[in-house]
């Protein structure tokens, strides 16, 4: 059978032959909405499978998922005449019947209009008869699109990514293409570049002796590969290395976002040299993992920790986290108060817990220790409290002579609540955070790995903490968390704002407050209010609110937000008890939303970063680089994306170069005006011919900005003309070099450096006159108008 034009058979032999040029050679390649629309309407298929692997196929390259629809059959028969699919996200939740398979399931749907129709002819052949391309949703982006529900055929499972740590025997590795492996599509994150040849890697591993060197040559080579990649080395007095610290460029962007609490762990030992393998590890937005850096560590010594916490503080641009959490050791405690100043140094809870199993033995099996325990970490509002508690543990199960119980009371202030209520730790030290989050090493090597090795495979380890972070960010962007109360417009508000995660404790904390036993609200004056509040299952303990109802400013005596960045129960039941069905923005922070990363780059005068370092236009251009760096990494694997950035790029360029001439043009004008004031004060008496040449250079002076200020117009023209049009308009460019004039100076002699064009046109302007090219400013269509209205020189 011949091919019919336009049906998929048609478009995939166009593609193996070249013929389909830009409208996009793979899955991989995004379409424009005109392309992908003039690809669909009309095409005709033989199947009702062909014709939703066709709709498919559209949805994967645009970054949707599919979901069948209605169907309509010839009179009399089972024959289908007409069938629909939809977006998966057409419809609502809530119009469907409410059971209980369905009543926890994430809430996907938002009434999406988008979808296909096929009409099926006598001959049983499907065409587009009707499609509508608009979505009301977020669509997934290109590194996502392979976690949509219906393009998982498009991606490999995890059993077909090849491990850089494991044998790759496989020939598939010599392939040319950066991007597959054979003819599978590779997950986003794994690229041949990442899967390293075996001989080579078994090249490095093998070298005993050398081994230090041959981690220096890693190093090196990612370096290489990655320019933003930060290692460093210390040696001793006989030229040998001895303490390695390394982290790669998304490390410092995680940081930016993420740094304002660290773990530091150094509880892992590498088998086969004993080394101490020291992971700085924080919480992202999904309160998960995420890795900052490795160290290894030849001793434990307080040098070895100032080296290192040095060479770390360097790497993320000289910013210190707000706390950091480590093991009890003295000479962690002296490393981080020489470098770390302004940082709160606290024992961490995981820490200290595992350290009791190994020095309490039987004892710290009983429940009733372990509750009294947590008691005096986390339980008690004053130091009276504290004492009174540790005592009563210490008499009841005879532990008055235990050293490492006493050695660690004389630290209290370092992990005791009471003293650390204004720490921010990010629930690091919560009763919710378990083991499991903390102990990111456990099986990662053997007693023969080299630390070469050692290296690839924490390489491994960071890569799957960063897919399971992607996995998050596209489940949050695409579904919606099940609200508890459907009607509550703070849940509403949590809901769109935090993440799935976060959202859970929220309203966790939400509901534990709609349980409030007893509520006594009295005046302190003015709009201050005092909550005394007491809750279900705790006894008669109470928590005291205080609320500005005049600012909405809220603090609890329990210091949860302060450590944790989350409402707690009590404050908000005083919100529910004003009435209060919005929670004021400052009390959402930024980093547990679904928008975290994108909020690290609104740098304002009162940003931290700026004021810790020694100089503010190091922390700006720290932070622009960082930025610059991230969408480059984003746009490098489509071309249309590279061209997107690079474009931005000169605009923004262009946009510099004019806000600068207007600049030098306004100090200009500054000093001549500063320079005729001079003379009139000196009364020097102008002949007629000084008096014009002056008249003639303020004139033009007056032209220039006279034009300026005609640009900065249009331009406002052109994006009030593209923001008032409904449809993506189609922009073309109408150039004509007659059309313009090149700037210059007062004295009639061309600027320096890149020259600039204007144009003067009459006002008010037509959005129908305007015209965008991306490399070019706004050009208006031609009008017959210039300076006529300027005075005549004399």
């Amino acid at each position: 059978m011949d091919s019919i034009p336009g049906s998929q058979e048609e478009l995939l032999r166009m593609r193996k032959n070249g013929e389909a040029g830009k409208k996009g050679e793979d899955h991989g390649n995004a379409l424009s909405r005109k392309e992908a629309t003039e690809e669909l309407i009309g095409c005709m298929v033989h199947s009702e499978e062909e014709a939703y692997k066709l709709y498919c196929d559209y949805g994967h390259r645009i970054g949707f998922s599919v979901r069948k629809g209605k169907q309509s059959y010839f009179i009399g028969t089972r024959d289908i005449r007409t069938k629909d699919y939809y977006c998966s996200k057409e419809g609502l939740k809530y119009d469907e019947p409410v059971t209980e398979a369905n009543f926890n399931r994430p809430d996907t749907r938002t009434n999406c209009k988008a979808m296909v129709r096929f009409r099926v002819d006598e001959k049983g052949r499907w065409t587009v008869i009707r499609f509508v391309p608009l979505h009301n949703h977020q669509l997934a982006k290109p590194g996502e699109r392979h976690l949509l529900r219906s393009a998982k055929s498009f991606a490999v499972g995890k059993s077909g990514v090849i491990d850089p740590a494991e044998s790759a025997e496989s020939h598939a590795m010599n392939g040319s293409s950066d991007r597959t492996v054979g003819d599978i599509s590779e997950p986003p994150g794994y690229t041949t570049r990442d899967c390293y040849n075996h001989d080579n890697v078994q090249n490095i591993t093998l070298i005993g002796a050398g081994d230090s060197q041959s981690l220096v040559s890693y190093f090196k080579r990612r370096t290489n590969e990655e320019g933003m990649f930060y290692w460093d080395v210390q040696v001793d007095q006989e030229g040998r290395m001895t303490n390695f610290f390394f982290r790669d460029g998304k490390s410092r962007s995680d940081y930016d976002c993420f740094g304002d609490a660290v773990i530091f762990d150094t509880t892992y030992r590498t088998n086969k040299y004993s080394l101490i393998c020291a992971p700085f590890v924080g919480v992202n937005h999904h309160w998960h993992n995420v890795v900052f850096g490795f160290a290894f560590l030849l001793d434990d010594s307080t040098a070895s920790y100032v080296w290192l916490f040095k060479s770390f503080l360097e790497s993320m641009g000289g910013r210190s986290p707000k706390s950091i959490f480590t093991d009890q050791d003295e000479a962690i405690m002296q490393a981080a108060e020489q470098v770390f100043p302004n940082t709160q140094h606290c024992f961490s809870y995981w820490h200290i817990l595992k350290n009791a199993q190994s020095h309490l033995g039987t004892v710290n099996t009983s429940q009733a220790f372990q509750n009294m325990f947590m008691k005096c970490m986390q339980g008690c509002d004053t130091e009276m409290e504290l004492q009174e508690s540790w005592d009563a543990m210490l008499d009841e199960y005879k532990l008055q002579d235990n050293d490492w119980l006493n050695g660690l009371y004389k630290f209290h202030n370092r992990w005791c609540s009471v003293f650390n209520k204004d720490t921010f730790d990010g629930g690091i030290n919560s009763s919710q955070w378990g083991e499991v989050s903390n102990n990111i090493l456990t099986g990662v090597a053997d007693e023969s790995t080299s630390i070469t090795r050692f290296a690839l495979l924490l390489e491994k380890v960071v890569k799957t903490l960063r897919r399971n972070e992607s996995e998050e960010d596209f489940r949050c962007s695409q579904t919606a968390p099940v609200r508890a109360i459907k009607h509550s417009t703070v849940l509403k508000q949590a809901a769109e704002s935090y993440t799935h995660r976060m959202y859970k404790l929220f309203e966790a904390e939400f509901l534990d407050g709609c349980g409030a036993t007893s509520c006594h609200e009295n005046s302190c004056g003015g709009s201050l209010l005092r909550f005394e509040i007491t809750m279900q299952g705790r006894g008669s303990k109470m928590w005291t609110v205080l609320l500005d109802t005049s600012t909405m400013e809220i603090s609890c005596g329990c210091g949860k937000f302060e450590r944790m960045g989350l409402l707690c129960s009590h404050a908000l039941k005083a919100f529910s008890l004003q009435n209060v069905d919005m929670v004021p923005e400052k009390y959402i922070l930024k980093r547990w939303t679904k928008d975290a990363r994108r909020s690290m780059y609104n740098l304002s005068q009162e940003d931290s970063t700026q004021q810790e370092c020694t100089e503010a236009e190091l922390a700006y251009r720290n932070r622009a680089m960082q930025y610059a760096y991230n969408l480059a990494l984003k746009s490098q694997e489509l071309e249309e994306a590279r061209k997107i950035f690079w474009d931005s790029l000169e605009t923004g360029e262009k946009a510099l170069e004019v806000f600068f001439e207007m600049r030098n043009l306004h100090a200009q004008s500054a000093k001549d005006a500063s320079t005729r004031e001079k003379k009139k004060k000196k009364k020097i008496p102008k002949g007629p011919s000084t008096s014009k040449q002056q008249h003639s250079s303020l004139l033009v002076l007056l032209k220039h900005l006279f034009c300026i200020t005609k640009i900065r117009h249009c331009a406002e023209k052109a994006k009030q003309a593209l923001a008032s049009s409904s449809a993506a308009p189609v922009l073309t460019a109408q150039t004509n070099e007659q059309q313009f004039q090149s700037a210059q100076d007062a004295n009639g002699n061309a600027t320096i450096g890149r020259s600039y064009y204007y144009q003067v046109f009459p006002t008010p302007m037509q959005p129908n006159q305007i015209f965008m090219h991306p490399n070019t400013m706004p050009v208006c269509a031609p009008q017959v108008f210039w300076l006529a209205d300027w005075p005549e020189q004399n």
